[in-house]
């Protein structure tokens, strides 16, 4: 994977959700814009401080979260 620089959590900001570079916009609220049928041009478009890096870096992140597995360890 890639390196996910642009994105970071903080606990005061978003609630600690995952952001794009600090700013008060989540990897979820960019996802769900993609999967609402949304290109990346529109999205830039209608948030223009962000870059085509942001968006990639998102959908890379959100990528790598969803083949996250969850492994019970036996308690002793």
């Amino acid at each position: 994977m890639g390196q996910l620089n642009r994105i970071t959590q903080q606990a005061d900001v978003m609630g600690g959700k995952a952001c794009i570079r600090g700013m008060r916009v989540t990897v979820g609220m960019v996802v769900g814009q993609i999967g609402a049928g949304h290109s990346v041009d529109e999205i830039l478009i209608d948030y223009p401080y962000l870059e085509r890096e942001d968006v990639m870096q998102a959908l890379r992140y959100a990528a790598w979260r969803t083949e996250e597995r969850e492994v019970v360890l036996s308690t002793a």
